[in-house]
């Protein structure tokens, strides 16, 4: 009666341990057939540009447009300054471009003031060099006393420096204004200069979004009077975040740039898949950039496996469809079958990030200057020589 069950026993175990070494031995063909091919980490998270919005003139918060959670647009007003102060010197850099205009139209009037005199005094000079050689001649005769000579000298003297007179002042009228005309003139573009510097100063009042994101770290408060420099507020641009994937430094051998990625984020748990590719490799591990880095040159060393940043691009669509917030936690999955691209320790190039600053007032002053120059009388005298 005890020989049935033994053997009942005896072929459950050994059922079971077919079972086991079946099972062994097919997670054995799996690992070597697919899944050696993939390095895998959960110490991965969403990173992205924090796009700061800081005052560049000390001015007082008048409007606040954006709040933390609000999405904007590129180009958006955000903040309101008090523009009272960049009024007044903007008016007076105005009056100062006017003032060099007619400075210089003066200058331009000087020169031919002095051409007047210069032509007059040659003739002058001219009539008492014929008096002079005239009474010269008649001297030899005695027909004009030696005394008039002498004052018909003495005449031709003063003609002579009172053309000398008028060519240096003519000299000196020309070097202010030869070569340019009163555009052109260096008073006036200095002046010009003064002007676009306050008119730059102006377009600072009014704070847009330079990219599409959402708005972040306000600190700033209606009423505040704040220096230049002093961060405000941020806009981080969800539409353009990636995944810094921590990966043990024995897991990069077999990655390169371009393997895909497989990804999945804690705040949507496994139904969200995101695929992406590896765009590249960080610079060092992360204790290598800690504020108080390890110091191994010791007697107690023990080394510690480090891990590195792999930076993944995340699919557009994808992202666009299931956004990701700054910091989330995510895993990743490479799939490094493909070997034949460029090593992840390559030196990749990246693309530019363009934001609109709101300083496109170049239009709007160059009109500006425009109408000054010609209400002031600019254009109206050219070069000269």
């Amino acid at each position: 009666m005890s020989a049935a069950p033994n053997n009942n026993r005896r072929n459950g175990l050994l059922l079971l341990a077919a079972v086991v070494v079946l099972g062994a031995i097919g997670y054995g063909l799996y690992w070597f057939l697919d899944l050696r091919y993939y390095e895998s980490t959960d110490d991965a998270y969403v990173a992205g540009n924090v796009v700061a919005i800081t005052s560049r003139e000390s001015a007082t918060v008048m409007t606040l447009h954006a709040d933390n959670t609000q999405t904007v647009k590129q180009g958006e007003l955000l903040i309101e300054m008090d523009p009272a102060v960049a009024n007044v010197n903007m008016a007076a850099a105005e009056a100062n471009l006017a003032r060099a205009v007619r400075a210089v139209r003066g200058e331009f009037s000087g020169a031919d003031t002095y051409r007047a005199q210069l032509s007059q005094a040659q003739v002058v000079l001219a009539q008492a060099q014929s008096d002079f050689q005239r009474r010269q001649t008649a001297s030899a005769d005695g027909a004009v006393s030696g005394e008039e000579l002498a004052h018909s000298r003495e005449a031709v003297q003063a003609a002579t420096a009172s053309v000398n007179a008028a060519k240096a002042g003519l000299d000196h009228a020309l070097s202010q204004i030869e070569g340019a005309s009163v555009a052109n003139n260096p008073d006036v573009l200095s002046a010009e200069a003064q002007l676009r510097n306050a008119a730059i100063a102006l377009g600072h009042m009014r704070l847009i979004a330079p990219v599409d994101g959402v708005i972040a770290q306000r600190t700033v408060q209606v009423g505040q009077q704040v220096a230049a420099g002093t961060p405000l507020m941020a806009v981080v641009p969800l539409s353009n975040v990636w995944i810094d994937a921590n990966f043990k430094e024995v897991q990069l051998s077999n990655m390169r740039i371009g393997q895909p990625v497989t990804i999945t984020a804690d705040v949507y748990g496994g139904s969200v898949t995101y695929h992406g590719h590896i765009e590249g490799l960080g610079a060092g591990s992360g204790s290598a950039f800690a504020l108080l880095p390890p110091q191994n040159a010791s007697g107690n060393w023990i080394k510690i496996v480090q891990r590195v940043p792999v930076r993944i691009a995340l699919a557009p669509k994808e992202l666009a469809d299931h956004p990701l917030r700054v910091g989330l936690s995510v895993s990743a999955s490479v799939d490094v079958h493909d070997t034949s691209g460029p090593s992840v320790n390559s030196a990749m190039s990246g693309g530019a990030m363009t934001a609109d600053t709101g300083e496109d007032t170049r239009a709007a002053t160059d009109a500006l200057i425009a109408r000054i120059l010609s209400d002031n009388g600019a254009g109206q005298e050219g070069s000269r020589k």
